[in-house]
């Protein structure tokens, strides 16, 4: 999959929303690998309080979040699965 040369300088920041669970950490991997894989300059932050993770609105973990907006919950995202929601995200 090739993301725009325009995609690859926007600095963005990635949470992964979890209580540090085996599925949390697995999505926290997958994620990791892609920003290397794909060089993207990114923050990636855990955010394990309850408290915040309810304030994005989901229930179940782990949740994905890019720049504050979720795009998925529930369940862990594959490699694949991750570049093409973050080639859909628009600045």
């Amino acid at each position: 999959m090739e993301l725009c040369p325009k995609f690859m300088e926007v600095v963005m920041k990635i949470q992964i929303l979890g209580v540090g669970c085996p599925k949390c950490k697995t999505l926290l991997a997958n994620v990791e690998a892609v920003v290397q894989e794909l060089g993207l300059k990114v923050e990636i932050e855990k955010v394990t309080e309850i408290q915040e993770i309810v304030s994005f609105g989901i229930m179940s973990t782990p949740g994905f979040a890019v720049n504050g907006k979720v795009l998925s919950a529930g369940k862990v995202l594959t490699t694949q699965q991750i570049k093409e929601l973050l080639s859909k995200v628009e600045e």
